[in-house]
């Protein structure tokens, strides 16, 4: 099972005007077909940095949704990137220059005006389906402009109303297999009084003793109801956790620490 990662492109999410909603659905629509999120990048409009990180993409073999920069304004670039990280020629897909007329025409006709492909603007839309060699096409259920696909990863719009539809066809399309993979249950408790230093070897044994499971420990110091705490748990595959937490719950009483097992966030 490779790893998921996505990557989110745009200085438009780095300068704050506009707020990210790819991480958030993605986790959401992994989520939901018992899948996780590996790792996550956020890259500005800038073509060194973009090629870097889809180099890295490209070579980590993990299952890679790209969000942003593949219209054919001067500020998109991640075609672009795409080729000159996998050293691939630009080329226009002519399914998707189908596509981008047939769009054109559907425009000319609500517009109430001929459609004109030799028009500039018309002539300047195709560069929307100009993608590395080798590209396969993903379907845009809005407006039909593809995204695409090389290897496993996978280039879509930043218009989260486009891409996630996108993003959805792919799991449970390509991906379908897969779903279940990374179903992961967690349980955790509420420790009060206690201070994570002190709590660390009971963490390492926990998960030396099970292999398939993970501790995590979230501090809070300024909570509304609960003031300074700690939530201790065990995170894991579905069936594996249950058995580490009894455990952790015997660890926590053997050194002491005060806790409750209704957690509230």
């Amino acid at each position: 099972m490779p790893d998921i990662g996505l990557i989110i492109i745009g200085d438009e999410i780095l300068s704050g005007k506009r707020q990210d909603k790819h991480l958030p659905k993605v986790i959401e629509l992994l989520s939901a077909r018992g899948l996780a999120l590996s790792w996550a990048r956020y890259v500005g409009d800038h073509r060194a940095h973009i090629t870097a990180t889809l180099r890295d993409a490209f070579a980590s073999g993990d299952i890679v949704f790209s969000c942003g920069g593949i219209g054919a304004t001067p500020d998109d670039h991640t075609r672009q990137c795409a080729a000159a990280a996998l050293d691939r020629p630009l080329q226009l897909h002519p399914e998707a220059k189908a596509l981008i007329q047939q769009r054109m025409r559907d425009l000319a006709t609500e517009q109430g005006i001929p459609y004109e492909p030799d028009r500039a603007d018309n002539v300047h839309r195709l560069n929307m389906g100009v993608f590395p060699e080798g590209a396969t096409l993903i379907p845009n259920p809005y407006n039909k402009i593809p995204g695409f696909t090389l290897g496993e990863v996978h280039f879509v719009p930043g218009f989260p109303v486009m891409a996630h539809p996108m993003i959805e066809w792919l799991l449970d399309g390509r991906y379908a297999a897969l779903h279940g993979a990374h179903a992961q249950q967690e349980r955790s408790v509420i420790v009060k009084g206690s201070m994570e230093a002190t709590l660390t070897p009971l963490m390492e044994a926990i998960e030396a003793r099970f292999a398939d499971v993970r501790v995590f420990s979230l501090p809070s110091v300024d909570h509304p109801t609960l003031g300074r705490h700690i939530e201790l748990g065990v995170k894991g595959a579905v069936g594996a956790v249950d058995l580490a937490f009894e455990a952790l719950c015997t660890g926590l009483t053997s050194v002491g620490a005060e806790f409750r097992t209704d957690v509230v966030r």
